[in-house]
């Protein structure tokens, strides 16, 4: 098995080589997929994140999760060794890039706990183990009690075999454009 390192370059030039047009379609998909989910949770705030690196793009997601009442808030890394911190969003709303180059909220007043985190996975494997750029920031925050539930989204390509370390934390669901691991 490869180690996670080489695993991430792969999946990332993975996401890279997808078409404009497929990568819409699962987008897409995906949005269908996530308000379909919410429609039987209604989770009444909800972390989430902003598309990064080819990332699944569910902007439209979230805007229609805000008409329909739900809060969201995008994660906030505050140090390197700690979780992260959710502050209130909605969609419109600017954001400013951090030094990873991740979209936060420019006006961070408002922190919320979330009760449930839609989380972006670069790779995931069928024990829905989510390999993510290798941080360990939701590891750190998957691992505060009480635990918010969690959903990771990926494109189907992103399933790979990879063992999981001691700190790594399983999310509850992962969903691709054709499938939910639960």
């Amino acid at each position: 098995m490869q180690n996670k390192s080489e695993l991430r370059q792969r999946l990332l030039e993975s996401r890279k080589a997808m078409s404009a047009e497929q990568k819409q379609l699962w987008d897409r998909q995906l949005v269908e997929k996530i308000l379909a989910w919410w429609s039987v949770e209604r989770f009444p705030t909800i972390g989430v994140y902003w598309p990064m690196r080819g990332e699944p793009d569910l902007l439209a997601a979230y805007a229609t999760l805000t008409e329909l009442g739900t809060t969201l808030a995008l994660p906030v890394v505050v140090s390197d060794d700690a979780p992260l911190k959710f502050y209130a969003w909605i969609p419109g709303d600017p954001v400013i890039k951090d030094r990873y180059g991740a979209a936060v909220p420019a006006v961070q007043h408002s922190e919320l706990q979330p009760q449930a985190l839609i989380i972006p996975c670069l790779g995931f494997n069928k024990q829905r183990f989510r390999l993510g750029y290798g941080g360990g920031f939701y590891d750190r925050t998957l691992a505060l009690v009480p635990r918010p539930v969690t959903v990771g989204v990926a494109y189907a390509c992103s399933e790979i075999a990879f063992a999981a370390d001691p700190y790594d934390v399983a999310l509850d669901s992962v969903m691709t454009p054709s499938a939910t691991f639960s």
